[in-house]
C-alpha cells in the first residue's frame, strides 16, 4: 500500500495518483522517467501550445465557495411569475437531498448496462408512465432536452411518419411560446422544408400539410378545445402534436384524448428547480405505432436469464452511436437525473397532491383575472389554467416595474399586454402585490376553495374526467420514510461512480467534487427565471463570461457560447454555424460533410440534422486517416464540400500525426474544419485546436470539464468557433427569428443549462491551468499503464507513436472470440461480477472495448481492474482448453446474482466461489447485481415501457 502526502491543493485530490512511488511505478512501466516525457512522446510535436495556459491561479475550495457566493449575491431572487414554460416549484426536501444532491444518481452512468442500472431504468419507467397518463398516450420516452428542442424533435417525428409529400409543410400555431417557434424554425431552415406559422383558430392554411404543433394552454394563456382543429388535420391526411403542459393535464383533458398524435412538454414544475433555464426534462409522448420514429431514448420491461423482469433500453439501434447517419434524432444526451427529479416528485405527491397543487394555481390565477376585472382591466381570454394576459395599453413597462417594485417579476408581452403566471409557490400575498403592481390593490385575494369538477376558468367540456397514475408505485411511497428508504434501494442497485471506477472510453467518468457541485442548489443561482431582466442576473452573466474567457484560453477559439444543453446539441450549433457560414459567402452548395470511420458516433446524425450529406473517409489499418482516400474525397467534392468532422484524439485513442495536413486540405478546398471536442481531456493544456487548424469545436463539459453524467444527463455542449464563424453563434432564441445565413437558436434560453454551469467553472478555478494540465498528463498516464499491462493478454488495437495511446486504449477481443466463442459483451457482464462498470462496448469497433481510465483513479483501483481484466481473460483460456464450454462458463453465465449464487442446486461446470468470487478481495467488498444478463429480444418483441396497471396485481 503506497503512502500518499498531505493533499494540499484542489488538484491533489482531483488527482487519483498522488504518491510520487505510484507515479514513478507507472512511469516505470512505460519507460519514462517523467510525466513531461511521456507526454513529448505520445504528443505530435506540431500540434503542442508553446506556452502555458494563460488562467487565473488555482484556487482553494474555501476560495471558490467564496467566490461563487460572492457571485450569487450579485443576482436578485425575487418571485417568479414572468412563466413562458418556466415556473417555480418546490423540490421536497427528501428529494433535494437524496437524488439532485447524491453522488449515487448524480455520477451515473448512461444505462447501456442495465443489469447494473436497474435503479435509475425503474425511476426512468416512473417517468414514462407518468408522462404516458397525463398525456393520455400510449408511449413516452425517456426524457428529452428541453421543451423547444423536444417540439422541433416532434416536427421530425411527423415528418419522417407522414405520408405526404415531400414537398408538405408543417404549420405551427402563433400561439406557441416565441422560443419554441425560433427553434423550430430553425431547424427546418437547416433541413430545408417549409413551416408555417399561422393563427389555427382560423383554420388550417391551404396546401400539403404534413403536421400542425398546437399548445395547451397557448402561449398567452388560452385554454382553448382543439379538437376541430385536430380532427381537420386529419381529414387532410396531417398529424398532430400538442405542447403540453403537465401540471395542468390534471385538470384538463389530455393531448390523447384530444386525438393528437404526439405530446412533447417540460417536466421542469414537477419539482425541478428554475436553474437559470435548465436542466430541465423535456418529454415527448405518441400514439401507438409510432414507435420505431421516437427519438431519444425509451426504457423498456424484459426478462433476465432467471426469469426476473428487468429494466433495458428498448429498440437500441435507435441509438445514433449505431445508426450514425440513419439515426432519428442526435438526442445523445437526455435529462435522466432531471427527468429521475420529476418522477420522484409526482410519487411523492400522487394524483390527489398534483390536482391539488393544480388547482390552487388555478385558483390563484382566478383570483388575479377576477382582481384585474373588477378594477377595469381587460383580461385577454377568459379561459386559462395557470396564466392571465393582462390589457393594460402603453402600461406595460410601469406595471412590471411598479411589480418589481414590489418583489416579482411579471412577462412583457408588448407595450400594452403583460402575462402573469400563477405556480406551487404562489400565494395570497403574491396575487395581492401584483394587483397593486395593477393599480387594483383592493380585492379580496384570499385563495378560494378548490373549484368543483367543471367549474374551472375553462370550458366544462375540456375538464378532465379519465384517471391518471394509478398504478401502485404512484401511491405506495406517500410518507418521507418511504420515499427515503425507496430512494435508498434504487441507488443500492447501481453501480455508479461512487462506488466503482467506470473505464469508458470516450466518456470520460472522473471525480465530480462535492465543492463543485454545491453551489448549484443555492437559491441565488437556483431561483432565477431564464427570463429575469439583466440586472436581475449579474452575477449569472459574470460567471458565465468568465467560463467562456476560460474556456477560449483553453481551446484557442476567439469565442465560445454555452447555449447547446448536450454533446449532441453542441455538434448541431456547430454544423449551423458552419452552413450559416457558407450560406452567408454566397456558397449555399457546401453540403458535403466528410465523416473519418474513427470519427465519434454523433457526428453523422449530427451533420444530417445541419442539413448536410454524410461522406465516410476511410481509416487505414494503424487507426490513422487514409490520407489517399481523403484528397479523393475532397477532390471529387470540392464545390460541394461543407466540412470535415473529426474526433482529436481520435474515437480510436490516438494521436494522428497528420492533422495539420488534414485541416490544411480540407481548407484548400473551401471546406471547414469541426474538431469534435470529445476527447478533450486528453487536449487541456497540451494542445489547442482552434490553433492546430479547427475552425469549431463542441466540448463536452459533462465529461472533461467535471459536470456529472446524471445517468444520461444533464450535459453541456458549448461551441468554441474562430473569429469568422463569431456571428453564427446561436441566437437569442426570443429574438426574431432569422434568415438563411444568420446564426439560429437551439435551445429555449440564451444561456442553455445554465444550472450546471458553476460545476465546471469552480472545476477550472481550483484546477488552474498547471493543475488542468497535470489532468491531462495523468489522463495519459492511465491508459498506457492499463494498455501496457493488459498487452500481453488483449492485444491493444491502435496505438500512435512509440506504441503509445492518447486517454483511452481499445482491447481487441476478435480473434480471442473466434478461437473461443467468448464475445465482448461476456467480457462486459463478467466485469459486474468483479464490481466494475464496464468499458465502451463495441464501440467505435465491434468486438472490441474501449477502456478510459481518467485522471481521477488511484493506482489501487486501476490495478484492481488489470486484476479482474487478466483473471477473466484466465477464464477465458479455460474454455479454449476446453475445461468447459462457452455457453457453461462464467463469462457467458454472467452476472451472478446473489439469488442464482445461494438458491437451489449448482449444476454449473463451475464452481459458486469462481462465479461470485473470482479473486480474494471481494470477499471484503463486493456487489451483488439485482438481476442476471437481460433478453433484450425479448424485451423488443414484447414492447412494454410503462409500470403495470393495477390489474397486473390481482390474483
Amino acid at each position: 500500500m503506497s503512502v500518499t502526502p498531505t493533499h494540499r491543493t484542489f488538484a491533489d485530490r482531483h488527482m487519483g495518483v498522488t504518491a510520487d512511488s505510484d507515479r514513478d511505478q507507472m512511469l516505470g512501466a512505460l519507460g519514462f522517467d517523467s510525466l513531461d516525457a511521456l507526454v513529448d512522446a505520445a504528443v505530435p510535436a506540431d500540434i503542442r501550445m508553446d506556452a502555458p495556459l494563460a488562467l487565473p491561479g488555482a484556487r482553494s475550495e474555501e476560495e471558490i465557495l467564496g467566490d461563487l457566493r460572492g457571485l450569487a449575491n450579485q443576482n436578485t431572487v425575487m418571485t417568479q411569475m414572468i412563466g413562458q414554460g418556466f415556473y417555480d416549484t418546490h423540490t421536497p426536501p427528501v428529494i433535494r437531498r437524496n437524488v439532485l444532491e447524491s453522488p449515487a444518481w448524480y455520477t451515473a452512468y448512461t444505462p447501456y448496462q442495465p443489469e447494473i442500472s436497474q435503479g435509475r431504468l425503474e425511476a426512468l419507467l416512473n417517468f414514462q408512465t407518468m408522462v404516458s397518463d397525463l398525456t393520455g398516450l400510449d408511449v413516452a420516452n425517456a426524457s428529452m432536452l428541453d421543451e423547444s428542442s423536444a417540439a422541433a424533435e416532434a416536427v421530425l417525428l411527423m415528418r419522417r411518419a407522414s405520408k405526404a409529400a415531400a414537398t408538405a409543410k408543417a404549420v405551427i400555431d402563433q400561439n406557441l411560446f416565441p422560443q419554441t417557434i425560433n427553434v423550430i424554425l430553425g431547424r427546418a431552415e437547416a433541413l430545408d422544408f417549409t413551416v408555417e406559422v399561422a393563427d389555427l383558430s382560423q383554420g388550417l392554411p391551404e396546401g400539403d400539410i404534413f403536421g400542425i404543433v398546437l399548445q395547451q394552454p397557448g402561449g398567452d394563456g388560452a385554454v382553448v378545445d382543439h379538437a376541430a382543429i385536430i380532427a381537420e388535420a386529419k381529414e387532410r391526411g396531417a398529424m398532430t402534436t400538442i405542447i403540453a403542459d403537465l401540471l395542468a393535464l390534471t385538470l384538463i383533458t389530455s393531448p390523447g384524448e384530444q386525438g393528437a398524435d404526439v405530446a412533447v412538454g417540460n417536466t421542469q414544475r414537477f419539482g425541478v428547480p428554475l436553474f437559470y433555464g435548465g436542466p430541465h426534462a423535456a418529454y415527448l409522448s405518441i400514439r401507438a405505432g409510432l414507435e420505431r420514429a421516437l427519438p431519444g431514448r425509451l426504457v423498456g420491461v424484459s426478462r433476465d436469464a432467471e426469469g426476473r423482469q428487468a429494466c433495458r433500453l428498448a429498440l437500441q439501434t435507435r441509438e445514433q452511436h449505431i445508426r450514425r447517419e440513419k439515426a432519428t434524432s442526435n438526442i445523445c444526451t437526455a435529462q435522466a437525473l432531471l427527468a429521475i427529479t420529476a418522477s420522484m416528485y409526482v410519487l411523492y405527491h400522487g394524483a390527489d397532491g398534483l390536482k391539488g397543487i393544480a388547482e390552487r394555481t388555478h385558483a390563484h390565477a382566478r383570483t388575479i383575472a377576477a382582481g384585474l376585472t373588477a378594477a377595469g382591466i381587460r383580461v385577454a381570454s377568459a379561459s386559462f389554467f395557470d396564466t392571465v394576459t393582462a390589457i393594460v395599453p402603453d402600461r406595460a413597462d410601469a406595471v412590471i416595474a411598479a411589480a418589481a417594485d414590489r418583489g416579482i417579476n411579471l412577462r412583457r408581452i408588448d407595450a400594452g399586454a403583460v402575462g402573469i403566471s400563477a405556480d406551487e409557490t404562489t400565494t395570497a400575498a403574491h396575487v395581492a402585490r401584483v394587483l397593486e403592481a395593477f393599480a387594483a390593490a383592493g380585492f379580496d385575494v384570499a385563495a378560494p376553495e378548490a373549484a368543483a369538477l367543471g367549474d374551472y376558468a375553462f370550458d366544462a367540456a375540456l375538464a378532465r374526467t379519465s384517471d391518471y397514475l394509478t398504478q401502485p408505485i404512484f401511491w405506495e411511497h406517500r410518507s418521507e420514510t418511504q420515499m427515503l428508504r425507496y430512494l435508498r434501494r434504487l441507488a443500492d442497485r447501481d453501480l455508479a461512480l461512487d462506488r466503482t471506477m467506470i473505464p469508458l472510453g470516450s466518456c470520460t467518468m472522473k471525480l465530480n467534487s462535492t465543492a463543485e457541485m454545491e453551489s448549484i442548489s443555492w437559491p441565488e443561482f437556483a431561483g432565477i427565471h431564464p427570463y429575469a431582466p439583466a440586472d436581475q442576473t449579474a452575477g449569472w452573466r459574470a460567471l458565465i463570461e468568465d467560463l467562456e474567457r476560460r474556456l477560449v484560453e483553453i481551446t484557442g477559439y476567439a469565442g465560445v457560447s454555452v447555449q447547446p444543453n448536450s454533446g449532441a446539441q453542441g455538434e448541431y450549433a456547430g454544423l449551423n454555424a458552419i452552413r450559416a457560414y457558407h450560406v452567408a459567402r454566397g456558397e449555399s452548395q457546401r453540403t458535403i460533410c466528410l465523416i473519418p470511420a474513427s470519427a465519434h458516433g454523433t457526428n453523422a446524425a449530427s451533420a444530417v440534422l445541419a442539413g448536410m450529406r454524410v461522406v465516410v473517409v476511410k481509416n487505414l489499418e494503424t487507426g490513422t486517416i487514409d490520407m489517399d482516400d481523403l484528397k479523393a474525397k475532397i477532390e471529387k467534392h470540392a464545390h460541394e464540400l461543407a466540412a470535415i468532422m473529426i474526433t482529436y484524439p481520435s474515437t480510436y485513442g490516438v494521436y494522428d500525426t497528420d492533422v495539420r495536413e488534414v485541416c490544411a486540405r480540407v481548407h484548400d478546398a473551401g471546406g471547414q474544419v469541426y474538431i469534435d471536442g470529445a476527447n478533450m481531456n486528453a487536449l487541456v493544456g497540451v494542445a489547442q485546436p482552434g490553433k492546430f487548424g479547427g475552425d469549431v469545436s463542441h466540448l463536452n463539459l459533462h465529461k472533461t470539464f467535471a459536470i456529472p453524467h446524471g445517468g444520461g444527463g444533464p450535459g453541456v455542449g458549448p461551441i468554441g468557433v474562430a473569429e469568422h464563424l463569431l456571428p453564427y453563434l446561436p441566437s437569442d432564441p426570443r429574438a426574431v427569428a432569422g434568415v438563411a445565413g444568420s446564426a439560429t437558436p437551439v435551445v429555449a434560453t440564451l444561456f442553455g443549462s445554465a444550472g450546471v454551469l458553476p460545476i465546471s467553472y469552480a472545476y477550472i478555478a481550483m484546477m488552474g491551468g498547471d493543475g488542468l494540465t497535470d489532468a491531462t498528463r495523468h489522463a495519459l498516464l492511465g491508459a498506457n499503464y492499463i494498455a501496457a499491462q493488459l498487452r500481453d493478454h488483449f492485444p491493444v488495437l491502435f496505438t500512435g507513436a512509440g506504441g503509445l495511446v492518447a486517454h483511452e486504449c481499445i482491447l481487441d477481443l476478435r480473434e480471442l472470440t473466434k478461437v473461443s466463442g467468448v464475445t465482448a459483451e461476456d467480457v462486459a457482464k463478467r466485469l459486474i461480477d468483479f464490481g466494475f462498470h464496464a468499458p465502451t462496448l463495441a464501440f467505435p469497433v465491434a468486438g472490441t472495448l474501449m477502456v478510459e481510465p481518467t485522471e481521477s483513479e488511484a493506482l489501487d483501483e486501476i490495478e484492481r481492474f488489470i486484476e479482474a481484466m487478466i483473471a477473466i481473460r484466465a477464464e477465458i483460456q479455460e474454455i479454449i482448453d476446453g475445461r468447459f464450454e462457452v455457453v457453461d462458463s462464467p463469462l457467458r453465465n454472467a452476472p451472478h446474482t446473489a439469488e442464482g449464487v445461494i438458491a437451489g442446486e449448482w449444476d454449473r461446470a463451475y464452481s459458486r466461489e469462481q462465479a461470485a468470487y473470482p479473486v480474494a478481495r471481494l470477499r471484503t467488498d463486493k456487489y451483488f447485481p439485482p438481476v442476471a444478463r437481460i433478453d433484450g429480444a425479448f424485451g423488443d418483441r414484447n414492447l412494454v415501457c410503462a409500470c403495470p396497471a393495477p390489474e397486473a396485481f390481482e390474483d
